[in-house]
C-alpha cells in the first residue's frame, strides 16, 4: 500500500463516530468527522496529512482514547535529503500511519509541484496541541529522548502550563541500546497513551518501527528535538520569525557550526529535488521524454532511409525473383492503447504461407500464444537470410515516420495473441511498439515469452533516453549473431 493510500485509509477509517468526549464545546467524535477534508497530499512519494494543529491534535488524541494504533512521523526537508540516501529510512516513513509535513520547505515543494496547499504541522507548535487536548481527555504521554533531565523539564513545564495533563514517565535518549528491552518494559508498565520518541532523525523513525510491535502504546510519534524548547535549555524564535517561516535561520544563528551542513547545502539540495520533483509531478518529464524520443525516431528512421536505401531495394529485387510476390508483406499489429495498424515488413514466407499456418500449428514450438518453428517449411531462402539478420524487419521504417511505431519499444503483437493476454501482459499495450527491444537484444526468440514480458514491462517503467541508446547500440551485435533469430 502506498503512503498516499494509507493516509487516505487513515481518514476514512477514523473518520467514523467514536465514543462522544468533551473537549472545550465539541467532541473527539465531531473533530475526528471534520478534521482531514484533505486527507493527503502527495509529495515525494509520501502521502501528507493536512489539516490545523488543533484538529490534528484532537484526531491523535482521539486515537490513543480508542486505542488505535497509529505511529505518526514529521516530514521536513532534512527528512526528504535523508531518504534519499537511507533507503530503510525512506521504507520506514512509508511504512508509517500518519505523516506530518513539517516547515516552510514543504510548502515550497508542495507550490512548485502543483500538489496543492501544505499545511505546516511542526511537531514543536503541534506538541502544545497534543498537551492541551490530552489534558481535558485524560490521556497520559511518555516522553523519551534528549539530553538527561530533558524530557522531565519538558514534562515539568508541560504540567505547570495544562491543568490534569499527565506524564506517564520519562527518560533520556542517552541510553545503552543493550537496555532497549528494559526501556520498552518501563514505557509498558507506565499505562502512556502517547509515546513521544525525540532521537533524531532517522534513528528515531527506525527505533520506532524495530519495537514497534513490543510497545503497548497505542499513538507513538519521531518528534526530533523538540523537548529541548520545552525544557527552556533552546529558545524558540520570535513569533514573527516563526510566522514568516524562517525560524530554521533563528536555529542556523543558535548552533551555526552543527547545523551549517544541514541549513546550507542541505537546504540547496532540498531545493533542487523540488524543482526535479516539480518538473516530473507536472508532467514536463514526460512531455520532454515523448519530444525527445519522437526526435531519435525520426532521425534515426530517416538516417536509416538514406543508408539502407539501396539494400532494401536489392532485398525487394531478390524476393521477387525467389516466387514473383510482392516483396512486402502488411499484417494488422496492435499498438499503444490496443489501437490496430498495419505493419510493414519485407516478406519472408511464401505467398500461401497464412493458409499454410492452420496445418502446422500442432507443431508450435513455444508454449504461449505466439508462434514459433525453427525450420517453419513457409519461408523462402531469401526469408531465412533477412530473418536472421532481422532485415525483414527494415521496412518498419514507414511505420516509425508515421508514429505508429518507435526504434525502441516492446514489439507489436498481432491481434489473436493479444485476446489470449492475460491482466499482466497486456501491460505490454500501454507504450508505443518498438522496432528492438530488451529481449531482442537478449537472445529473440529463444526468451520465454513470459520473461518477454517481464523485459517489455520493465523498459516502459523506466523508460529513459539514455536507455534507448543503449538499447540501440545493442541491437546492431545482436543482428549480427543472430542469435535466437528464427
Amino acid at each position: 500500500m502506498s503512503m498516499y493510500q494509507s493516509a487516505q485509509n487513515f481518514s476514512e477509517n477514523n473518520s467514523r463516530q467514536i465514543s462522544p468526549l468533551l473537549i472545550g464545546r465539541e467532541t473527539i467524535s465531531e473533530l475526528a468527522v471534520s478534521l482531514y477534508d484533505k486527507a493527503a497530499v502527495s509529495l515525494f512519494g509520501l502521502g501528507l496529512v493536512s489539516g490545523s494543529y488543533k484538529k490534528v491534535a484532537s484526531k491523535i488524541v482521539a486515537s490513543a482514547q480508542n486505542d488505535e494504533r497509529n505511529i505518526v512521523q514529521f516530514v521536513n526537508a532534512h527528512c526528504i535529503n535523508m531518504m534519499t540516501q537511507d533507503a530503510a529510512y525512506k521504507d520506514v516513513l512509508e511504512a508509517a500511519d500518519i505523516l506530518l509535513p513539517d516547515g516552510s520547505g514543504l510548502r515550497l515543494a508542495g507550490h512548485i509541484s502543483g500538489s496543492g496547499a501544505i499545511s505546516n504541522l511542526n511537531g514543536t507548535d503541534l506538541f502544545p496541541h497534543i498537551c492541551k487536548a490530552a489534558a481535558q481527555a485524560g490521556q497520559s504521554i511518555y516522553l523519551l529522548g534528549g539530553k538527561p533531565g530533558i524530557a522531565s523539564a519538558a514534562a515539568k513545564n508541560m504540567r505547570k502550563k495544562y491543568r490534569g495533563l499527565e506524564f506517564a514517565g520519562t527518560q533520556n535518549g542517552y541510553f545503552d541500546r543493550e537496555n532497549d528491552a528494559e526501556i520498552i518494559n518501563q514505557i509498558n508498565q507506565s499505562g502512556a497513551k502517547i509515546l513521544m520518541v525525540g532521537m533524531g532523525v532517522p534513528v528515531q523513525e527506525k527505533w520506532i518501527a524495530k519495537y514497534r510491535d513490543q510497545l503497548n502504546v497505542p499513538v507513538i510519534m519521531g518528534v526530533g528535538g523538540l523537548f529541548d524548547y520545552y525544557s527552556g535549555s533552546i529558545p524558540r524564535a520570535p513569533a514573527l520569525v516563526r510566522k514568516l517561516g524562517c525560524e530554521w535561520i533563528w536555529r542556523f544563528a543558535m548552533e551555526p557550526r552543527r547545523l551549517a551542513g544541514r541549513y546550507i547545502w542541505g537546504n540547496s539540495m532540498f531545493i533542487a529535488r523540488s524543482l526535479q520533483h516539480g518538473f516530473i509531478a507536472r508532467g514536463h518529464a514526460d512531455r520532454y521524454a515523448a519530444a525527445s524520443k519522437r526526435t531519435l525516431d525520426l532521425s534515426i528512421a530517416l538516417l536509416a532511409l538514406l543508408l539502407l536505401g539501396p539494400l532494401a531495394a536489392a532485398i525487394c529485387l531478390f524476393i521477387t525473383m525467389e516466387d514473383r510476390g510482392s516483396p512486402f508483406f502488411r499484417q494488422t499489429r496492435i499498438g499503444a492503447d490496443g489501437k490496430p495498424f498495419k505493419i510493414w515488413k519485407f516478406r519472408s514466407m511464401y505467398k500461401d504461407a497464412e493458409a499454410r499456418k492452420a496445418q502446422l500449428q500442432q507443431q508450435n514450438e513455444r508454449d504461449s500464444v505466439c508462434f514459433k518453428m525453427k525450420k517453419d517449411p513457409r519461408i523462402t531462402r531469401i526469408g531465412k537470410l533477412i530473418r536472421r539478420t532481422s532485415l525483414d524487419e527494415l521496412p518498419q521504417i514507414l511505420n516509425i515516420l508515421t508514429g505508429e511505431m518507435s526504434v525502441v519499444g516492446p514489439r507489436p503483437a498481432l491481434p489473436n495473441e493479444v485476446l489470449a493476454y492475460k491482466d499482466k501482459e497486456r501491460g505490454r499495450l500501454e507504450g508505443k511498439p518498438g522496432l528492438t527491444c530488451i529481449w531482442q537484444v537478449s537472445g529473440r526468440a529463444d526468451i520465454p515469452f513470459e520473461k518477454q514480458v517481464e523485459m517489455d514491462l520493465d523498459y516502459l517503467s523506466n523508460k529513459s533516453l539514455f536507455r534507448d541508446l543503449k538499447l540501440i547500440t545493442q541491437t546492431v551485435p545482436a543482428v549480427i549473431t543472430g542469435r535466437g533469430a528464427y
